[in-house]
């Protein structure tokens, strides 16, 4: 059984430094207290977001300190499975196939709750506006779980009844080591994957005629465009650093990590607007052929 990591003693940018707070979420068990307390947390920020991010803490000895701690904290259910394993999805003109696949969105938004905090905990020493960034990153991403855990309660199911996979925190694994391969593979290659994923999904919930799950869609997609900028800025930000082409770069780690292939067709508007820049979206379109 997963163990309760103790509660936070406070949610004040002054009790803890942010990063230190971000890893305390980042353990937490209970999806809807992780997000609710996420939410608080980035409130309690204002415009000092930044405020004692570079605190004189050992992060990662917090968690070898203490074993037992889930990273990510995660409930018990639902359970993980390997992707091709997941429950088929039923029909979406059905109760039971719209609650399936609204399921399936919020175990997506809750990976990006742990994906955005960990980007705020585990990367020392970059500037304030990366866990600005990221935190606000994570506080959207809880409102998205919570509209959609709260959505799936209509249709008569919760969060953890259906199985689902762990794709997601899998290559937050792999990229553990490097925040330039994370900015590269996870905000701007498997998130962006949800910019071109919406469309198609939100015209199947409108003309199965589930209107509050369609504009549950435009929320998401609208707000994961700017997440995925951010992955844009920052991943062309350290290439500067590093002294590397972002084009060039690219492929490379894809291959390095072992990341998915492209599939189109890719939503190139919302591409547009997340940053990527017309050579990106060529190699892009020639790796999907």
């Amino acid at each position: 059984m997963p163990v309760i990591p103790p509660a936070l003693p406070s949610l004040s940018p002054t009790a803890l430094s942010v990063r230190q707070q971000a890893l305390e979420l980042l353990c937490m068990n209970d999806a809807r207290a992780k997000a609710a307390a996420t939410r608080a947390l980035y409130a309690a920020m204002g415009d000092g977001a930044g405020t004692g991010v570079d605190a004189a803490v050992d992060l990662a000895a917090c968690i070898v300190a203490d074993p037992a701690r889930m990273l990510p904290g995660r409930p018990e259910r639902p359970e993980l499975v390997p992707p091709q394993h997941v429950e088929r999805r039923r029909s979406i003109h059905t109760t039971a196939g719209r609650a399936n696949l609204i399921h399936a969105l919020c175990h997506i938004e809750f990976n990006a709750i742990n994906l955005a905090l960990d980007a705020v905990w585990r990367y020392a020493g970059m500037p304030a506006a990366f866990y600005t960034d990221w935190l606000r990153v994570a506080d959207e991403e809880a409102y998205h779980f919570t509209l959609l855990a709260d959505h799936l309660e209509t249709l008569g199911a919760r969060y953890g009844d259906f199985t689902a996979h762990n794709s997601l925190w899998e290559m937050c694994d792999k990229t553990a080591g490097d925040v330039l391969a994370r900015m590269a593979l996870v905000p701007r290659t498997l998130e962006a994957r949800g910019l071109d994923a919406s469309p198609p999904v939100r015209a199947k919930l409108a003309e199965a005629g589930d209107q509050a799950a369609a504009e549950i869609i435009d929320v998401i997609l609208r707000d994961e465009v700017g997440h995925v900028a951010i992955g844009n800025r920052w991943y062309r930000y350290l290439c500067e650093q590093r002294g590397l082409d972002p084009v060039a770069t690219y492929p490379v780690l894809a291959r390095q990590y072992g990341a998915p292939k492209p599939r189109g067709p890719f939503n190139l508007d919302a591409r547009r607007a997340a940053g990527f820049d017309d050579d990106e979206l060529a190699w892009l379109e020639g790796a999907a052929g």
